[in-house]
């Protein structure tokens, strides 16, 4: 095999494993108080999708009564994304899949009409959501796009810490020998200093850092990172199942 066979192989497990893992986190702007339930409803994971369903609808509907343009636009991409998450939490693929698509619709109609850092990592973030439902051949031609969305967020605004998490999520997620855990507990570290929080990227970091201590068998910091995501979300399956594991 070639060199530059080599490295698109490389580039394609880095990327996938990192749709895998990660979490998932939304830009840290101002967000409406009628948004923040079905974001804490999609992390909390103690609903079903069926009973998130209609908290989806709900403020769909407010964010088109309530805002317009590219912001109102942005919003119905997050409010695809969450409730495509709560699909694939029970692995309900083909509702997902439709979720992020639409929310990639109106991600891009967004930066069609205003180029934003917010409309950046909604595309990127329900792209990656979409390469894990769809197939194989769809995340090789379209998954490396979620490191340039995230980086055409970051040269908007260098702060934005859901683009941050996701460029430093490979380095954490990456499979042996690709990833490098403590660069990846570097940069996530970085991101708490060096960016604009929401709560869930706070989540995502103490998350994504517990996890790469627990590959490099410290228990010790894994356990108290972990903890930490778990003070922000108690109920969350996913950081209780690392915690338990240790």
């Amino acid at each position: 095999m070639t060199n530059m066979g080599k490295k698109c192989i490389y580039k394609y497990m880095v990327l996938l494993v990192l749709l895998v893992f990660s979490q998932g986190s939304l830009s840290a702007q101002t967000l409406p108080e009628w948004y923040i339930p079905l974001r804490e409803a999609v992390y909390e994971q103690q609903l079903s999708a069926n009973e998130i369903a209609p908290m989806y609808r709900e403020i769909s509907a407010r964010a088109r009564t309530s805002l317009s343009g590219a912001p109102q636009l942005i919003m119905l991409s997050r409010c695809e994304y969450m409730m495509g998450r709560a699909y694939l939490f029970e692995e309900r693929k083909e509702e997902a899949a439709a979720r992020f698509s639409d929310g990639m619709d109106y991600a891009q109609r967004a930066l069609d009409i205003r180029e934003s850092a917010e409309a950046w990592v909604m595309l990127a973030e329900n792209l990656s959501q979409s390469c894990i439902v769809r197939s194989v051949s769809f995340a090789i031609a379209n998954g490396l796009n979620v490191e340039k969305y995230s980086k055409n967020a970051l040269a908007i605004n260098r702060r934005n810490a859901a683009a941050s998490i996701m460029i430093a999520s490979r380095w954490v997620y990456a499979p042996s020998p690709f990833h490098n855990y403590r660069r990846g507990i570097e940069m996530m570290s970085a991101i708490l200093t060096e960016c604009d929080m929401e709560k869930d990227d706070m989540f995502n970091v103490y998350s994504a850092i517990g996890y790469a201590y627990v590959q490099m068998r410290n228990s010790a910091q894994a356990r108290t990172w972990l903890t930490r995501a778990l003070e922000i979300y108690p109920t969350n399956r996913y950081v209780q199942t690392l915690r338990a594991g240790l």
